[in-house]
């Protein structure tokens, strides 16, 4: 599965403490952002996906053109139309972006440009639509009551529809701003919409604009920032908000999660510790489970979100940690208890991308291949994010009926132009790139991408990407110190321990390989439709080699 990674969790309500997890054999760590970060990308054989896609713009202070309240700018004020004609829209443009990117590559570059302009323009065009969001939470107060948490819990598109209402009405509502620029961030979130940060950011710093140094703009302002893969910027911002308010949660909360991917696991354990004292909840719990997860430590990772989950009671919060624990398992190649708690999650959210996506992993990893390709075919139809359209392009490629080897050719198209308007979005794709492209495009770029990535933040997750497009360039000397690095946590990760094995075996090692190898197969043997085979293929050779 994709690295999971900062998504905006719902806040912590009274009713959703679970007891603190105390003095447990291992004091407090973390978890890394969300479940399915929203826009990771996984490429298979180089498979685990890149850390949820988060823009970020750092400048809380800056004085932009003032937002129309009536959206005339084409975002905040306004308020948006049907979503799920947008949505399709979005994804028939990329799709035709994609294609004439297969067919005359020399084009690419300008079919993504049209798509790029239709994506936004969609998105502004939205956001004029007359339509109430029908909700009945047509009256927002003038403090902003109307907080991310409810967003998160109920219906967010009519959520944030009352909200561009209710600020036509009340423009200097600072807290309403604030709520927006939140709402617009988990909204690109969970549609893979980026065109929807800019507008978060015109928002948010619409609400500083109007009290400067509130602490849920700036907090705001850090998962944003997180949103678009500024993990420098997001801990500044996080950093500043607590100056302001140490118990804002969201804040506390996108702090761990930028240590996280900046590889600093040490600090990043403090600020789960210190979030667990100010703030224990779901949003913290799985946090801390993330971090132990990445110490090896499964026993306590998996203890503490099943807690959290006992204590969950909203479908929004029952969704988000069953949809962890069944990452968390299927890491562990415990494929028929993956399944249940993705049921579970689906269950309490039947629209729930990362457990549609989980549990198509897990059904393809447990042999039902036609069900799994069915899964990811209808993610993708509607969210064409990079993590499913590898999974299904790879899926295609191990199936090898009719028609397949084009049909995974497509896929992986719309993986470049999800990157590219991503990157429109203000987002740092050079993950994402690097791990699809490192398989399934071009490996120059994946190099250049892997080290781009590599001088912002040293994390596992970077380091396995430089490994291997290191690796698919033919540089395994200079490649294996970053697989070592990679897997020097703890961290039970088979795409990382399958990387270490290829690698070590290209340089000559061949009990390193034949360790490695054998340790990523046992641990989860279907982790990758291609990569899983092709480690049993090298595992073969090499034992006949003995």
């Amino acid at each position: 599965m994709p690295p999971r990674t900062t998504d905006s969790t719902p806040e912590r309500r009274d009713d959703d403490r679970v007891p603190s997890t105390g003095p447990e054999p291992e004091t407090a760590g973390e978890r890394e952002g969300g479940a399915a970060a929203g826009a990771g990308a996984g490429s298979g054989k180089g498979g685990d996906g890149a850390s949820g896609a988060r823009p970020a713009e750092p400048g809380a202070g800056h004085t932009a053109p003032t937002p129309s309240p009536a959206g005339e700018n084409g975002d905040e004020g306004g308020e948006r139309g049907d979503d799920g004609d947008d949505t399709d829209q979005r994804v028939a443009a990329m799709r035709r972006a994609a294609d004439g990117g297969r067919r005359w590559r020399a084009l690419h570059l300008a079919g993504c440009a049209v798509l790029l302009a239709v994506a936004v323009t969609g998105g502004a065009v939205a956001v004029g639509g007359g339509q109430d969001g029908g909700t009945g939470v047509d009256a927002v107060s003038a403090a902003g009551a109307l907080s991310p948490g409810d967003l998160a819990r109920g219906d967010l598109d009519a959520g944030i529809a009352s909200l561009q209402k209710h600020l036509r009405a009340q423009p200097r509502d600072f807290g309403g701003w604030s709520t927006l620029g939140v709402a617009y961030v988990e909204q690109a979130r969970t549609k893979g919409d980026p065109s929807r940060y800019p507008q978060a950011e015109r928002a948010l710093r619409r609400s500083l604009d109007l009290e400067p140094g509130n602490d849920q703009a700036l907090a705001g302002q850090a998962a944003l920032a997180a949103a678009r893969h500024d993990f420098p910027g997001a801990l500044s911002h996080a950093d500043r908000a607590l100056k302001q308010n140490p118990y804002n949660e969201r804040a506390l909360c996108t702090r761990i999660d930028a240590l996280v991917e900046l590889g600093r696991y040490d600090d990043a354990a403090k600020a789960a510790d210190t979030a667990d004292d100010r703030r224990p909840g779901v949003p913290v719990f799985t946090r801390y489970a993330y971090v132990h997860e990445l110490r090896g430590d499964v026993r306590t990772a998996r203890s503490v979100l099943e807690r959290a989950l006992g204590s969950a009671s909203a479908p929004a919060d029952v969704a988000y940690v069953a949809t962890s624990l069944g990452q968390l398992a299927w890491n562990q190649g415990e494929y028929k208890t993956a399944l249940g708690h993705y049921a579970r999650a689906l269950a309490a959210d039947d629209a729930y991308l990362p457990a549609l996506e989980g549990r198509a992993r897990a059904q393809a990893a447990s042999g039902d291949r036609a069900a799994a390709v069915t899964g990811l075919e209808q993610v993708v139809a509607r969210f064409p994010l990079p993590g499913p359209l590898v999974a299904l392009g790879e899926l295609y490629e191990d199936r090898g009926a009719d028609g397949d080897r084009a049909k995974a050719g497509d896929q992986y198209a719309l993986v470049d132009a999800w990157t590219a308007l991503a990157r429109a979005g203000g987002a740092n794709t050079d993950l994402e790139t690097a791990l699809a492209a490192a398989d399934h495009g071009d490996k120059e770029e994946a190099l250049r991408s892997a080290r781009a990535e590599w001088d912002r933040r040293h994390s596992v997750h970077t380091a396995d990407a430089l490994a291997w497009a290191l690796h698919v360039n033919g540089r395994d000397e200079e490649a294996l110190p970053y697989a070592r690095r990679a897997t020097a946590t703890g961290y039970r990760n088979a795409v990382f321990l399958y990387h270490r094995g290829v690698i070590e075996r290209a340089t000559g090692d061949e009990r390193g390989a034949r360790t490695h190898l054998k340790a990523a197969l046992d641990l989860n043997p279907g982790f990758s439709p291609l990569g899983a085979r092709e480690a049993r293929t090298a595992l073969k050779d090499l034992e006949g080699n003995r």
